[in-house]
């Protein structure tokens, strides 16, 4: 009895510990979720600001980030396109872009570019794979796990291993066709005419296929993008 009172208090003492615990994990759970989803939803504010250098000095920092935060909530789902998505866009803009333009004056610091891109490449795809694994019917990490994919490929026509993967980013991309062929404003339409003009086993009519994605682009996009065009012209 003289114990009753010291042990229950412990016992209160104790049990409300792990309550405010609980809690406090609780609320610091749902801050690294709402701030994931903040900084998943803000690329619109990357895509829409003019000074393209300004984006891409900021653009590191922001993926650093993101990766940080999955490191805290690892399946956040929209932080996993996003970083799928913004590495495969800086990768392409500001890494192989240059790379290709450096060739011209200095053809071993061009390869090293490259093989950077690549592996910026290579990150995005896994961590879009990481994302379909959560969501397998998810259409824009189809999509951006698909581009980051062929370009790493497309980087390492001299790697075996690389080249296996083709079969995979071929059924990424026929799966999302079968869900949303129009998807983006014609993102995926346009990804198409470079993708069915250099797939190794392209048949002889691929031209014609190619320009048909063409034109359902032009059309998705009211005809005010310039990706259609480029990609028709590269092709």
């Amino acid at each position: 009895g003289h114990m009753a009172g010291p042990l229950a208090l412990a016992r209160r003492s104790a049990l409300c510990l792990v309550l405010l615990a609980t809690q406090a994990c609780s609320v610091r759970q749902y801050a690294l979720n709402s701030l994931g989803d903040a900084l998943a939803g803000g690329g619109a504010t990357y895509a829409s600001d003019g000074d393209i250098e300004l984006v891409g000095a900021a653009t590191p920092f922001g993926l650093k980030t993101i990766e940080s935060l999955l490191e805290e909530v690892p399946e956040h789902r929209g932080l996993l396109l996003a970083a799928a998505r913004g590495f495969t866009q800086y990768a392409y803009v500001y890494v192989q872009t240059p790379a290709e333009e450096l060739m011209q004056r200095d053809v071993a610091a061009g390869y090293a570019q490259q093989a950077r891109a690549r592996a910026l490449y290579v990150r995005a795809r896994d961590y879009g794979l990481r994302g379909l694994r959560l969501d397998k019917d998810n259409v824009a990490l189809l999509y951006w796990t698909a581009v980051a994919w062929s370009a790493a490929i497309s980087l390492s026509k001299d790697d075996p291993a690389m080249l296996a993967g083709l079969p995979e980013v071929d059924k990424l991309i026929r799966r999302a066709q079968a869900l949303d062929a129009d998807f983006d404003h014609g993102a995926l339409q346009t990804f198409l005419i470079s993708y069915e003009m250099g797939r190794p086993s392209s048949s002889r009519d691929v031209a014609q296929i190619a320009r048909k994605h063409f034109a359902r682009a032009v059309a998705l996009s009211d005809g005010e993008q310039a990706a259609p065009y480029v990609a028709l012209a590269e092709s």
